[in-house]
């Protein structure tokens, strides 16, 4: 191609500085745009002087050869990108079977080192189809026991291809020699423990961490005891990798623990991976006072530390004393927004017996003293919120008045916008529609009121308030208890219960859809021009022609045997608003009844001479 762009520059059509641009340009075939990216050249114009260019979104695109030479860069043949779009084949199968040979093509073509975002971006999906991690995951064990591949701690920084081979255990000693301060040096002792199986003396390079670790741990002891308690993690993992003795005079957990340190700051300073260590090396330093140290500090530490301090406690057997303090925290609404978010995300039964209104209300409480600090976070608003299940849990076993407590606290919470406390409403009514009522202030067509006797709504709120307060918090001490015994599979007490829990939240629910819509009545003044609610009423059998006597009173009443009914059962409804004289008939048993009202007479008036002249028609709910 140079002869036909020399001819080209002699009869004018470009000019000579731009031909040994072009000749690379066209050998090559590719070349990278700094807006549109890669492209292939699909032909060279001679009589127009132009390229002909495949760009990703600009297929056959044209561009003068002078343009062309002065924004575009030519792409060797060899180039992971050339390589990509004139053989992807060849690199499929070297991504199968040669992990190093692929990963170096792309450190070349890119100066000889590359991110590891870089590799991916340039080989997913195209060369690699399947499970970029999983290919990784393999190429990177490989990496590190090659000799020319330097890693790098931090992902952000590049992998470097070096021709001369260095030993992964050269490598990781000279990188710890070289990490400045001794949260550098724990990052490399990491390295080193992850790759043991790969060095070639684990002696000697034991040897050389510990002396350093043993020497700079003191210096960190007072001013960053969370960095000398991850080293000596460190130090004491790098020993049993060599199976070497206890250095003399060295310092360890106790001695870090035995300082005046506050818990919880101590513990947010450490790596969420060494949580469980350090507790446990806390334990063993204040075997006395552990437990106490623990609860204490709850309300001071993030969800993921609460989490840790409970499955500790759980596992040493103190969980009657963690939920003697998490009952507490709630009830005096202490508890934090981090604790508080802990219990939701993790609820589980093992505190079935806690999670209840009350805790929805330290909720409220703990955001609203949230937005008071410096450090606000909505975490725990976030979770209320993205949970559909929590709140309806929370106050599952709620009477209507605390309901409608939480319902109005609710309504007033700043911490909520009109629409997610319109949201959190909704799911309260969804699963409790008796509360429909008291957040409206209104009853719908189908849920008007009944009338009932002041006896039977009595019975009915005792009832409920029986549930409420014993049977459903005994419900939830039998969960926890039946949970505690492990292996649900087989639990036998513990299916049990979570099917009481069922049946108790559903007659729970049943009552209150009842209790909402109940009106108390003693029956007195009932009209009597009419038979209606309240009265007794005297018809003849047409078909057999006998005397029958009716009381229909409330909703709940009902005593066939003595003549009780409740004026929604079918009798009722077919003599209600009758007069004496008329005749009525309904269905009973499948059987047609024809009567004919020969009295009506008011049942509060009649009922106490009754039971005076020793003749009580009936005994009386509403007495």
């Amino acid at each position: 191609m140079r002869e036909e762009f020399e001819k080209m520059a002699a009869a004018g059509k470009l000019e000579r500085q731009h031909i040994e641009a072009l000749v690379l340009l066209a050998t090559s075939g590719f070349c990278m745009h700094r807006s549109w990216g890669f492209g292939k050249i699909k032909t060279v114009d001679a009589v127009f002087a132009r390229f002909t260019i495949d760009f990703p979104n600009k297929a056959g695109h044209t561009m003068d050869l002078a343009f062309a030479a002065q924004s575009l860069k030519p792409i060797p043949r060899e180039h992971i990108l050339a390589r990509k779009a004139s053989d992807p084949e060849s690199l499929r199968q070297m991504a199968a079977t040669g992990h190093l040979e692929l990963v170096k093509l792309v450190l070349d073509s890119y100066g000889g080192k590359a991110t590891v975002e870089q590799i991916q971006q340039v080989l997913a999906p195209e060369v690699i189809s399947d499970d970029w991690k999983k290919w990784w995951e393999a190429a990177k064990r490989e990496l590190k026991k090659d000799g020319h591949f330097l890693l790098p701690l931090k992902k952000s920084e590049p992998i470097v291809y070096q021709a001369k081979e260095t030993s992964l255990q050269d490598r990781l000693l000279g990188e710890f020699r070289a990490a400045k301060g001794l949260k550098a040096r724990i990052t490399v002792t990491g390295e080193l423990l992850r790759n043991a199986h790969d060095l070639t003396d684990k002696t000697a390079a034991a040897t050389e961490l510990i002396a350093a670790l043993n020497a700079e741990i003191p210096s960190y002891q007072r001013t960053q005891p969370a960095v000398a308690l991850e080293a000596i993690f460190a130090r004491d993992d790098v020993r049993d990798m060599a199976a070497l003795p206890l250095t003399v005079g060295e310092l360890d957990a106790t001695t870090i623990w035995s300082q005046e340190l506050k818990l919880g700051p101590l513990m947010e300073q450490l790596p969420a991976a060494k949580h469980r260590r350090a507790l446990e090396s806390f334990k063993a330093a204040n075997p006395e006072h552990w437990p106490e140290a623990l609860r204490n500090t709850l309300t001071g530490v993030s969800a993921r530390l609460c989490k840790e301090f409970a499955s500790l406690l759980i596992h040493e057997g103190r969980i009657d004393a963690l939920k003697d303090t998490l009952a507490r925290l709630i009830s005096q609404h202490t508890a934090s927004s981090e604790l508080l978010l802990w219990l939701s995300k993790d609820r589980n039964d093992t505190f079935a017996d806690i999670l209840g209104p009350e805790v929805f209300r330290a909720m409220l409480t703990a955001m609203e003293r949230d937005q008071f600090n410096e450090k606000r976070s909505n975490r725990l608003r976030d979770c209320i919120l993205d949970d559909p299940e929590l709140l309806v849990e929370l106050i599952g076993s709620a009477d209507l008045d605390v309901i409608k407590d939480l319902t109005r606290a609710l309504q007033l919470s700043p911490c909520f916008d009109d629409m997610d406390k319109r949201s959190l409403l909704a799911r309260i009514v969804k699963s409790y529609p008796a509360i429909q009522s008291l957040i409206s202030g209104e009853q719908t067509r189908q849920e008007s009121n009944l009338v009932v006797s002041w006896d039977s709504l009595e019975r009915r709120k005792n009832e409920y308030h029986e549930l409420v307060e014993k049977k459903i918090p005994a419900n939830s001490k039998e969960i926890a208890l039946a949970r505690s015994y492990g292996d649900l599979s087989e639990n036998h007490e513990y299916k049990a219960a979570k099917e009481m829990q069922k049946l108790l939240l559903r007659r729970k629910a049943e009552l209150e859809t009842q209790l909402v819509r109940a009106r108390g009545t003693d029956f007195a003044n009932a009209r009597t021009d009419l038979v209606s609610i309240g009265t007794i009423v005297r018809a003849v059998d047409l078909e057999v022609n006998q005397s029958e006597q009716f009381s229909i009173l409330g909703a709940w009443d009902s005593d066939p045997e003595n003549g009780i009914i409740s004026y929604l059962s079918p009798v009722a409804q077919a003599l209600l608003n009758r007069k004496v004289g008329d005749e009525v008939e309904f269905e009973l048993q499948g059987v047609r009844h024809r009567h004919r009202i020969e009295s009506i007479q008011p049942y509060k008036a009649l009922v106490p001479a009754a039971r005076e002249s020793g003749n009580a028609i009936a005994p009386s709910p509403a007495a």
